[in-house]
Parts: structure tokens; C-alpha cells; sequence
């Protein structure tokens, strides 16, 4: 058994990974602030209130408890507000991360298990995306996770500290017994708004774009299901306590769906007609975002099981009922 304190683990992916966690036998501290995590979410694990820009508060809980290892989700995430706001994304996911690293250091933890982004890649020119394709980040938040992977690095080569950084697609789904689930406010991502325009929360689901140069014109994107990202992250704790090395792996279904398609299915799911309205392309706005997931099957044993857009699908509207309805 291995003690991880979780940063972050009152928010959605943290918060399923707590529970993964908790399956196999290791013990989770979830360190959060809470300005966007749930504190109902904290079932898998004792909680820690507090910021990981705040020192004192790290060391703390770092004293409190020997922990083997970091999970580090705790970050800000979205995209549109890094642009209009980009100080409030390097105070908290540098600095941020900064101050958790060096907190790591002076309570000799050498293990971080790093909640990355497909942001870090930008727009590539080809699909499938691998962890060979370059690096270029085109909105701040995509920056802020490079950074912080760079920065992971540099601590890996000064104090020893052995990283897996987890490169996570579109996450998306619920905990299949439906105890924890997506809730974010305000909500930005595809299928918790198509399913509340399904619950007549909103009156209909915006379509951004519908002119890509893709098989209906929408935008297509690779969808993980949130369970799934979870066994990932146990899986590469267990690599780093093994004596794995740095890595930085994707991790995807490798099946890209469009945007009409996620409306589609989940008006099969829901058994509702769900109203779409088109506009225009939002700006950075990528065609394609596939990844390649060979790597993350060949050093973690890891692949995508429950990512198959009915099961996602159907296991978000479960929750979407029973959290919002």
C-alpha cells in the first residue's frame, strides 16, 4: 500500500482517481482548495483544505502524513480564460506547481504522477497524435502545462524526482456506480452541455463550426472516459513505484467522434430529440485532435475500455439525472 496525496482531488478526474486508488488498496489525501472541487466528492480519503500556492500549508500536510507520492491535478483549466486572464493561469499552474515541487523536495517525496494536457500540442498538422509530435501550445493554458512538464523535468535532473506525465484527451463520462461525476461551474465541455439541452436545462447545444474539413463538417475530437483515465494514473503510480523512469505519455481512445455524432447518440441515449444550433468557428479552434495511444499500452499495460461513445455517453446521463435533475 502507498500513501498519494492528491492535489486536486475534490474535482472531477481527481476525484475518480481517489476512488481508483482506494480500489486497489493504496491510501488517498486529497489536498484541495475547493474553489472549484466538490467536498461531497471526497469519499475515497481524508481531506486537506488548502492552496497549492501556499507553502506553509504544503509542508503542513506533507508532515502531517509520509506520503510516497503526488498526484498533481490542482490547476486551472479553462482555455477562453487563460487568453482574457493569462496571470491568474501562471500564478496557479506554475507558480503553482512551483511551490508544490519544491514542497516535494524539502519532504524528500520523489514521485509526481502529473495531470498534463493534449493543450500541449496546439494544433498539429497529422493525426494520429504521438508523444514524438511537437510541442506548441497555442493558448496559454496549453503553455502553462508545458511549462510545468519542463519544469518537472528540470526537478528530475537537480533533486531526482521521477515523473509520469499523463498527456489526457477529452475527458469525459462518470463513475459507472455513479457515485461522483462531471460537474463543472460554469460547464464548457460538449457532452454535459448536449446533455443538459437533452434535460431542457438549456434550450439547445451550440455547434461551433460547421464547415471542417471533416466527413459532417463538425469538429472532431477523441473522447476518454473518465474511468478509464483513472486506471491510467494507478497504472503509472505503480510504474514509478516499480522504478520506472520519466515518461510522458497520451492518453486516448485513438477514435475520434464529431461533434453531430456526440448529439446523435445522445439523442439515442437520452430518447430525446436534442436542439443544435450552428454559429460560427471559435478562433484556435483545431480540426482534428486524435491521438495515438501505443505508447501508454506499451510502458503502462493501459488501455482505453469503457471509451466507446455509447458507454461514455450513457454513463454521463446517469449522472447528469441524478446530480442536476
Amino acid at each position: 500500500m502507498a500513501r498519494i496525496l492528491i492535489t486536486g482531488g475534490a474535482g472531477y478526474v481527481g476525484s475518480h482517481c481517489a476512488k481508483a486508488l482506494a480500489a486497489v488498496g493504496h491510501e488517498a489525501i486529497v489536498f484541495d482548495s475547493l474553489l472549484f472541487g466538490h467536498r461531497d466528492f471526497v469519499r475515497w480519503g481524508k481531506l486537506i483544505e488548502g492552496d497549492i500556492r501556499e507553502a506553509a500549508a504544503l509542508d503542513a500536510a506533507f508532515a502531517a502524513y509520509r506520503v510516497d507520492a503526488v498526484m498533481h491535478f490542482a490547476a486551472l483549466a479553462y482555455v477562453g480564460e487563460s487568453v482574457t486572464v493569462p496571470g491568474r493561469y501562471y500564478d496557479v499552474n506554475v507558480h503553482g506547481t512551483r511551490t508544490l515541487l519544491d514542497a516535494m523536495v524539502r519532504a524528500e517525496v520523489p514521485k509526481i504522477v502529473f495531470s498534463s494536457s493534449c493543450a500541449v500540442y496546439g494544433a498539429p498538422d497529422r493525426t494520429p497524435i504521438s508523444e514524438c509530435t511537437p510541442l506548441n501550445p497555442i493558448n496559454p493554458y496549453g503553455f502553462t502545462k508545458m511549462v510545468c512538464e519542463r519544469m518537472i523535468d528540470d526537478f528530475a535532473l537537480g533533486h531526482g524526482i521521477r515523473s509520469a506525465r499523463l498527456r489526457y484527451f477529452n475527458a469525459a463520462g462518470a463513475d459507472p456506480a455513479c457515485e461522483i461525476g462531471e460537474h463543472h461551474e460554469p460547464e464548457t465541455h460538449l457532452i454535459p452541455l448536449v446533455l443538459d439541452a437533452a434535460a431542457g436545462l438549456a434550450p439547445a447545444i451550440q455547434v461551433f463550426g460547421t464547415d471542417y474539413p471533416t466527413p459532417d463538417g463538425t469538429a472532431i475530437r477523441d473522447y476518454v472516459h473518465v474511468s478509464d483515465l483513472a486506471r491510467a494514473h494507478v497504472l503509472a503510480l505503480q510504474y514509478l513505484l516499480d522504478g520506472g523512469d520519466v515518461v510522458a505519455v497520451n492518453l486516448a481512445s485513438g477514435q475520434g467522434a464529431s461533434v453531430r455524432q456526440v448529439i446523435d447518440t445522445a439523442c439515442v441515449v437520452t430518447g430525446t430529440k436534442i436542439k443544435a444550433s450552428d454559429t460560427r468557428r471559435r478562433p484556435g479552434d483545431p480540426s482534428i485532435l486524435v491521438a495515438d495511444g501505443t505508447l501508454a499500452r506499451k510502458l503502462l499495460g493501459w488501455s482505453a475500455e469503457r471509451s466507446d461513445l455509447t458507454t461514455i455517453i450513457t454513463d454521463a446521463w446517469r449522472w447528469h439525472r441524478h446530480r442536476f435533475l
